[in-house]
């Protein structure tokens, strides 16, 4: 879920065009991984050979053998529930391959996205992992549209790059093609996502009498459920996830996507600034993945391969 308030270029965003290829995979692989949400907690000092980056982590939570992931599971395909209730997804992939050179097990915790960093504030998550954007106002915890700091800042250690799109009931695109073209209409968001900043800087825009309604929901199902009735014109969301719902929702009859996408921008996982040691396992675990082949792999299971990045960098969102 992104989060940016600088709109890129088209050259920008045409590094993420092939990424939704995400939205093929995704659909033929709802039984792709394990259920991260069991709790397999090991003692103090159990970690493995097989686990060579587990000296690395906090003693703490090396004790309890677990990292506790604060997540939107409503966000397919980067995250979601299956048929049968398992927590899937590329994120899920991720943090089964990361678990593995930590010697720990990742714990997704389910939660709605705006309130995940203040989960993470208030301990009750390690970490949020939920396709969130790294932006420097989450960094230094700063209200986009006021400017002023609303909490703490958080860390991120980044993993994948995409951006947002727009789409609209197939057949019924209302002219729209660009974030202009939203004046006078109807939009569903995602709240505290960057298409709904995005959408509160268009309304800014708008000329008089061409009001542009937004309407924020807690989970991007529930935003698409609203353009399904007809209540809005449009829903915005991150690439991948405009892409899954185009292809798979009615069959692909539903929903069509509109425009290009803007906001190419990296993905990241956040901790607390004072909690250095388990980010800096986490960037060392990710650039191992990175280096062994792993990541490539879960990338290409989900088709999101064109969103690689060649490094895990802290902090590397704009």
């Amino acid at each position: 879920m992104t989060a940016s308030s600088t709109r890129r270029t088209t050259a920008a965003r045409s590094r993420l065009a092939a990424v939704g290829a995400i939205a093929v995979a995704g659909a033929l692989l709802l039984t792709g991984c394990g259920d991260q949400t069991k709790d397999k907690d090991k003692d103090s000092g159990s970690a493995s050979a097989s686990a060579p980056l587990a000296d690395k982590l906090p003693q703490d939570i090396r004790g309890k053998g677990k990292i506790r992931v604060g997540s939107d599971i409503a966000y397919a395909p980067v995250e979601y529930k299956d048929s049968s209730g398992k927590v899937v997804g590329l994120d899920p992939d991720l943090a089964e391959a990361l678990g593995k050179q930590l010697g720990v097990t990742f714990e997704f915790q389910d939660g709605t996205f705006d309130a995940l960093l203040t989960g993470l504030r208030s301990d009750r998550y390690d970490i949020a992992m939920s396709a969130m954007t790294d932006s420097k106002n989450r960094q230094e915890g700063v209200d986009p549209d006021t400017g002023k700091h609303v909490g703490e800042g958080v860390d991120f250690v980044d993993y994948l790059t995409a951006g947002v799109s727009i789409y609209t009931r197939k057949g019924d695109t209302e002219g729209i093609k660009t974030w202009d073209d939203l004046c006078g209409k109807k939009l569903a968001v995602q709240r505290g996502t960057t298409s709904d900043d995005l959408a509160e800087q268009q309304a800014k825009k708008c000329p008089k009498g061409k009001k542009l309604s937004i309407e924020a929901f807690d989970d991007n199902q529930q935003a698409q459920t609203r353009l399904r009735s007809g209540g809005v014109d449009a829903v915005s969301a991150d690439f991948p996830v405009a892409a899954y719902a185009v292809k798979t929702s009615g069959g692909g009859k539903d929903f069509e996507l509109v425009g290009e996408q803007v906001e190419a921008a990296p993905y990241g996982i956040a901790v607390s600034k004072e909690e250095t040691q388990l980010r800096d396992a986490l960037q060392a675990a990710m650039n191992a993945l990175i280096k062994n082949g792993e990541y490539q792999k879960i990338l290409e299971k989900w088709g999101a391969q064109d969103g690689a990045v060649k490094e895990s960098v802290i902090n590397g969102g704009k």
